[in-house]
């Protein structure tokens, strides 16, 4: 009995994620094959699997060839000066944008580096730096962190400020840091190497 019991749980362990995998995966692709699917289809006068797909990844493509450069940018920017004034697509569009440049590595605006915070009160906190700043407040100027907390996976969190020599820099990329929360901590490596910011020059460390 203690043997099935093990076996039950180890193939439970095994098959769930992986069904709950590839259900998400046809599911996206069906999504996304669909919404240029019926177009392509009155198009061509035939169904073509995986041509919507296809097609959709095309047109980003596109997009983004285009966005990369100086007219285009302006182009870009015009438009999305216009949509923003439609107060419900102002309301949807803003926090997904804001949700997806987060994890961008080439926006100056996201999410920095994976922070550990030794807090007196909660115990270390493990989050992301998004910006440092400078606070004055009449009595020199004291050199402060803003780190984003998730609490529910990672569209929900805190804002919390710390003082930039509370802070150490975990051997740990943004990506794994998104795993860590997904995975309610059981990500994080064995042993983790970090170090704290130098009082030097004041700038990061170096990503690894």
């Amino acid at each position: 009995m203690q043997w099935f019991r093990r076996s039950l749980l180890t193939g439970f362990v095994v098959t769930v994620p992986l069904v709950v995998s590839v259900v998400a995966l046809i599911w996206l692709f069906q999504l996304i094959d669909g919404f240029m699917g019926p177009f392509l289809v009155r198009w061509l006068g035939r169904e073509v699997p995986g041509l919507g797909l296809l097609a959709t990844i095309t047109g980003m493509f596109v997009v983004g060839a285009v966005a990369t450069n100086v007219l285009g940018r302006r182009l870009v920017d015009r438009v999305e000066r216009y949509l923003m004034r439609v107060p419900v697509f102002k309301t949807i569009y803003t926090p997904v944008k804001q949700l997806i440049l987060a994890f961008s590595p080439d926006n100056e605006y996201g999410f920095k580096r994976v922070v550990i915070v030794e807090d007196l009160e909660r115990g270390f906190v493990l989050g992301f730096l998004t910006k440092e700043f400078a606070l004055d407040r009449g009595r020199g100027t004291e050199h402060l962190m803003a780190i984003y907390v998730p609490t529910n996976h990672l569209y929900l969190g805190d804002i919390r400020i710390y003082p930039s020599r509370l802070a150490s820099f975990p051997d740990i990329s943004v990506q794994e840091g998104v795993r860590i929360f997904l995975t309610g901590g059981m990500a994080v490596a064995d042993l983790v190497r970090a170090r704290s910011q130098p009082a030097s020059d004041g700038r990061l460390p170096e990503p690894r």
